[in-house]
């Protein structure tokens, strides 16, 4: 049985304990594992470093990580669309291309099945 004042083991509450805390993201197209210390530590980025992460890797591989699928917002009149990893962020771009065009736009999940449409017209 383990002494539970044994010096020797870890103590949660000893702040100068090491506690490795740091996220991480995986790619199992790229067989890799990432931790995320650079984007909070020497970028200072915070809570936004797995959405930064998630979109420089896009940006170098093509691709996004493990866990990661993108809101997809697409023009039904014309080729315009975009990849957001924010819903918010999609449906703002989908409000004002409808908008400015008069266009309906779907909005959804790209790992789904089911959308919404954006700017449908008025009767």
């Amino acid at each position: 049985m383990t002494d539970p004042f044994d010096e020797d083991e870890f103590d949660p509450l000893d702040p100068d304990g090491e506690i490795d805390d740091t996220p991480t993201i995986a790619c199992t197209r790229c067989g890799r594992e990432w931790d995320l210390g650079y984007e909070l530590d020497d970028l200072g980025i915070g809570n936004q470093a797995i959405e930064q992460f998630a979109l420089d890797h896009k940006r170098h591989t093509g691709h996004y990580p493990d866990g990661v699928a993108p809101w997809l917002a697409d023009c039904r009149n014309c080729p315009e669309g975009v990849e957001r990893l924010s819903n918010d962020a999609a449906r703002r771009w989908a409000k004002t291309h409808a908008r400015h065009t008069r266009h309906e736009v779907d909005v959804g999940r790209a790992n789904e099945e089911e959308s919404t449409v954006v700017g449908a017209p008025e009767e």
